[in-house]
């Protein structure tokens, strides 16, 4: 809670904490629109494919044409990783082997890196982390985003001494949404292709958000980040308001969903049916707690938690995540404090590429919320017994034999490529993979 006194500190030295931007898209815009109002927070580079399109984020959220002059604007996120003026790196691209590559840039050349792209954490983020700190910087989770919310929620549930039963985030969710492609996924927002395209929104990157992709990657980083379970076949998406949370996520075994305590879940603000779920927490993120003794249990009554029949699974919860324009702390705090907000320690949950239809030898898969794959979470030790093929991978490779509707692709059903990606993910794998059995016996 002293972050803004830390800024005032440099701004009174003279030395503004400066930031190199990779991607300035919707969340590297939001983060951009806060930067004028946070005196000692300057941009000194942007990295885009299209640094003109950067240049007008820019202006769309309020810079002053004083402030785009003095800030660069290149097309290599490389350039933005070495840039000497840059202290802390934010990678905001959502690609998978390019998030790799300029985490790997920036943590070689010094300097700390913010990965938005939770696509590329779940890929190798626990490789990313170590390489990060033995150099001697930092590797954290975007804080705004619901991953570093949620981490932060169970670190203050586990500082206190409780036990965290339950963790996760909300989300719009039924069954058949794993199907949708880039085609229909418009009429289930509400909205024509028309008023998306006039918006600016791209149907590929909202679809992985409809399909149940994100929720499971969203998932998998907050496994990797807290030591906490997978579901053994993938997420449940119960639907489930704010004053259920503590009914709902508990184990089956005292009337709950979950396989044991300990786990990370994601409820749905939709009934099956498609009724809107009573106080939903589709924007929100969550903590279930059990109380530790009788004394911590009558004081969940007094103070008013929501609890479960028995008094002793309570809930935590955030409502809202304000993504990009939250994304300030996890800079500041990489600066500052030398501390992430949020980073990935282990490798207990992966997200595997699963065909939405029935797929063929020689078809191109295309990657998270696309025409071919969803990605579903599964434990780590499930992904390399049975070969899963990563989401973050499945982008642009080729399929060598048929794969059936609902079947989790496999390496050996692909052309593997040999690229950096590849590489990084493998050796993660060896040097990571947890057996999940005695994991849970810890």
């Amino acid at each position: 809670m002293n972050l803004h006194h830390l800024l005032q500190a440099r701004v009174a030295a003279g030395r503004p904490v400066r930031v190199g931007l990779i991607g300035a898209g919707k969340f590297g815009s939001m983060f951009l629109s806060q930067v004028p109002t946070t005196p000692g927070l300057e941009v000194a580079v942007i990295a885009d494919l299209d640094p003109e399109r950067a240049r007008a984020a820019c202006r769309q959220v309020g810079w002053d044409e004083a402030r785009i002059a003095r800030t660069e604007f290149v097309t290599s996120g490389a350039d933005a990783c070495g840039h000497d003026a840059v202290e802390v790196v934010v990678e905001a691209t959502g690609a998978p082997a390019a998030g790799i590559a300029h985490a790997r840039a920036a943590i070689s050349a010094g300097k700390h890196i913010v990965m938005v792209n939770v696509e590329a954490d779940v890929l190798a983020g626990a490789l990313l982390a170590e390489e990060a700190r033995a150099k001697g910087v930092v590797y954290s989770m975007a804080y705004g985003d619901q991953p570093a919310l949620t981490a932060e929620m169970v670190d203050w549930g586990r500082s206190c001494g409780f036990q965290v039963v339950a963790a996760g985030k909300g989300t719009k969710y039924l069954p058949l949404f794993h199907a949708v492609t880039p085609d229909d996924v418009w009429t289930h927002y509400g909205l024509t292709p028309e008023e998306a395209r006039k918006a600016g929104m791209n149907a590929q990157m909202f679809n992985s958000f409809l399909d149940g992709t994100k929720s499971a990657l969203e998932m998998a980083a907050i496994s990797n980040a807290c030591d906490l379970a997978v579901p053994s076949d993938g997420l449940l998406f119960p639907p489930c308001g704010v004053d259920d949370l503590p009914h709902v996520l508990r184990p089956a075994s005292v009337g709950g969903v979950l396989e044991r305590e300990g786990m990370v879940e994601t409820v749905s603000s939709l009934e099956r049916d498609g009724r809107p779920v009573f106080r939903d927490l589709r924007w929100g993120v969550y903590v279930v707690l059990k109380a530790p003794n009788d004394y911590a249990r009558a004081c969940f009554k007094q103070y008013g938690l929501k609890t479960d029949d028995t008094g002793s699974y309570a809930a935590m919860y955030k409502p809202y995540h304000l993504i990009g324009l939250e994304l300030g702390i996890s800079v500041l705090s990489a600066a500052l404090r030398g501390e992430p907000t949020g980073q990935t320690r282990g490798f207990r949950g992966d997200v595997a590429a699963v065909a939405k239809r029935p797929l063929k030898a020689g078809e191109m898969l295309d990657g998270e919320g696309g025409y071919t794959v969803w990605g579903k979470l599964v434990p780590a030790e499930r992904s390399l017994a049975e070969g899963a093929l990563p989401i973050g991978l499945a982008h642009k490779v080729k399929l060598l034999k048929d794969v059936p509707a609902g079947r989790i692709v496999t390496w050996a059903d692909i052309s593997i490529p040999d690229t950096e990606a590849v590489r990084v993910r493998r050796d993660m794998e060896r040097r990571f993979a947890v057996n999940e059995t005695s994991a849970a016996a810890e």
